[in-house]
């Protein structure tokens, strides 16, 4: 992983700091690698320095290698929580239960205190196939109507689909109907690419019903107190929606529209299927949402 951090940290005092390496260690080694690429690979730019086109180009493929490198060793030595410094790369929703990613957070740190953690945001553009299948993350989190086939996947819980709205909102006294629901003014995510539906529009397309779409937020945590304060609608799973009612002047209505519960999934690749590290990883993921999970109603 070393050479790897010449490129990561373009600061040499950083990269020996990191790397815990005298000066002389770090010039032989970006020396060696210069020899080996026929490249200055980085160069002076200011009180810096900055990577060569063929640095650059050398950057991904060799973080490809040495990901890959440091799971066989990792592996080969057997994963102790304790001691390992594994870093765990999470994708996941910003929908799900507001508590569940910071008790993930918590558990894995728990065990594992000398484990690096990444949460990253996930995108329904796909590319978390690509980063899955090249080792930059372990764990995509969160719910499809149909999660992909060429992915492994562990259902995590489920969720009843619910409205949230403001206490002052008129469907608080009066209720509705769906056609009442449908045109009231809804707020939804942002979508990540032209022509990307949401997964509450993509129920409403299954019975041939739309909703009426007035606001857009790219941050799904933000919404709750955008409702709050106006007479929008949002509509989305009820653990989510109570978490945010404890603490704000919001109202949780049944949803008119008869749509299936929202299934949450974790999903990984092949690559990171046997190993040591990421099955304890997955474990932990499984035991928070068990714990989170709603005991059955009598």
């Amino acid at each position: 992983m070393r050479d790897q951090a010449l490129f990561d940290k373009i600061d040499l005092h950083l990269i020996r700091v990191r790397l815990g390496m005298y000066q002389p260690a770090v010039s032989a080694a970006l020396k060696r690698l210069r020899e080996l690429a026929g490249d200055p690979l980085l160069v002076r730019s200011g009180s810096g320095m900055v990577p060569t086109d063929a640095g650059l180009r050398m950057i991904e493929p060799a973080a490809s290698i040495l990901r890959a490198a440091e799971m066989l060793f990792s592996d080969a030595r057997g994963f102790d929580p304790q001691t390992a410094g594994t870093t765990f790369r999470i994708a996941a929703s910003d929908y799900l239960d507001p508590l569940f990613l910071p008790m993930v957070l918590t558990q894995i740190k728990r065990l594992a205190p000398m484990a690096r953690v990444e949460i990253h945001p996930l995108s329904s553009d796909g590319d978390y196939h690509a980063h899955l299948a090249q080792g930059e993350l372990d764990l995509v989190i969160g719910n499809w109507l149909k999660p992909p086939e060429d992915l492994h996947m562990s259902r995590l819980f489920g969720d009843e689909v619910v409205s949230m709205v403001s206490t002052e909102h008129p469907a608080v006294r009066r209720g509705w109907t769906l056609d009442t629901w449908l045109e009231a003014e809804h707020i939804a995510p942002t979508p990540t690419h032209p022509g990307a539906r949401g997964i509450i529009d993509q129920m409403l397309d299954a019975i041939g019903r739309q909703r009426n779409i007035t606001a857009r937020c790219a941050h799904f945590g933000l919404m709750p107190d955008m409702v709050a304060s106006s007479l929008l609608v949002l509509t989305t799973g009820r653990q989510f929606c109570e978490r945010f009612a404890e603490r704000l002047p919001l109202q949780i209505l049944d949803c008119p529209a008869t749509l299936p519960r929202l299934l949450y999934y974790q999903l990984w690749h092949e690559r990171t299927h046997s190993s040591s590290a990421a099955q304890w990883l997955r474990e932990q993921v499984k035991g928070v949402a068990a714990s989170l999970r709603p005991p059955p109603s009598s």
